[in-house]
């Protein structure tokens, strides 16, 4: 372990200071420190991959500006470099937020001191960056889907399901057939939510969509309830599961399709349309944030300031001043 000497100031900050001993981040074995990050951050393969990329710009970016000792400045000008490059706000906020995690790792570790402590990540608004569908939208795009074929059964289904249970690509990639199941009088299906390692989340399952799904289990003869809820049909991959690539692609050709070609009309549009929709229809914050399983209400109540603000009728108002 390196000594930690007596804490010094660096850009009128405190830090704990490492003296000669410092790591040269230049020279240094970048893969042996991230390794040994890894097992710091104990996260699942998609949260170290998501902070393997990150932390590759960090270090990319000293290097090309020849850093071997970077303090509190070097993390703002890095963050200023960002925007500067035209990275998104959530971008931005992503790579900051690994180089934070990482440095509190060499600071408990007594290799380097935390000197990103104290630096904010980038100012990213409250409302989202996707749009959603309203009822009408969402009736015609399940509509215009030809259900005559086993691919039509299999799109309109999955459709009906992630509109309606607001279930994310990589939740819908993941099921199998057997995660319907009974719960009480209702049919459910158990979900293995972002970040969980097993499906712990049960959402309930409206009547219209397991009818379509049952239609399309029974079209493509699945016997095995451990196979892919949603499976792919192509020559390659027949029988194997869909991966959220695939489903992106399928929702986005839905929406084009029934008329709705917008980049802020994704796959992730289905999950604002399903909490949209229920607060406008009677639901509860509460009740909406157990359906989209937000751990924080306050993300859910984002939806609903949305609401409160498309019912707000001062611009009306305005127009009939003017144009009345």
């Amino acid at each position: 372990m390196v000594e930690i000497k007596p804490i010094r100031k660096i850009s009128g900050e405190l830090v704990t200071s490492i003296g000669s001993k410092q790591l040269d981040f230049q020279h240094s074995n970048l893969d042996d420190l991230f390794d040994k990050f890894v097992i710091f951050i104990d996260g699942s393969p998609n949260t170290v991959r998501t902070y393997r990329t990150s932390l590759k710009q960090w270090f990319i970016y000293m290097k090309e500006k020849g850093i071997t000792h970077p303090d509190p400045d070097t993390v703002r000008q890095y963050r200023e470099f960002l925007k500067a490059s035209g990275k998104k706000p959530t971008t931005i906020q992503n790579y900051i937020v690994a180089v934070k995690r990482f440095f509190e790792w060499t600071e408990e570790e007594h290799l380097y001191p935390n000197i990103a402590r104290y630096v904010k990540g980038a100012k990213i608004g409250k409302n989202f960056k996707k749009d959603y569908l309203t009822s009408k939208q969402a009736k015609k795009v399940l509509q215009d889907i030809d259900q005559s074929t086993l691919i039509g059964k299999r799109n309109y289904a999955m459709l009906a399901l992630m509109l309606t249970m607001g279930l994310r690509t990589i939740e819908v990639s993941r099921a199998n057939i057997e995660d319907i199941r009974t719960s009480g009088d209702a049919t459910v299906l158990y979900v293995q939510g972002k970040g969980h390692i097993e499906k712990d989340a049960v959402v309930r399952m409206p009547e219209h969509v397991e009818e379509a799904l049952r239609a399309y289990l029974s079209e493509r003869k699945a016997s095995d309830l451990k196979q892919p809820l949603f499976a792919s049909t192509s020559n390659n991959n027949a029988g194997k599961r869909l991966t959220t690539r695939s489903i992106s692609g399928i929702v986005k050709h839905a929406f084009i399709s029934a008329g709705f070609n917008s980049p802020k009309l994704t796959a992730h549009s289905t999950r604002h349309t399903a909490a949209t929709l229920s607060l406008l229809n009677g639901a509860t914050l509460q009740q909406t944030q157990e359906l989209l399983r937000h751990k924080n209400m306050q993300t859910t109540e984002i939806y609903a300031h949305n609401i409160d603000a498309s019912k707000n009728p001062a611009s009306s108002q305005v127009d009939k001043a003017i144009f009345s």
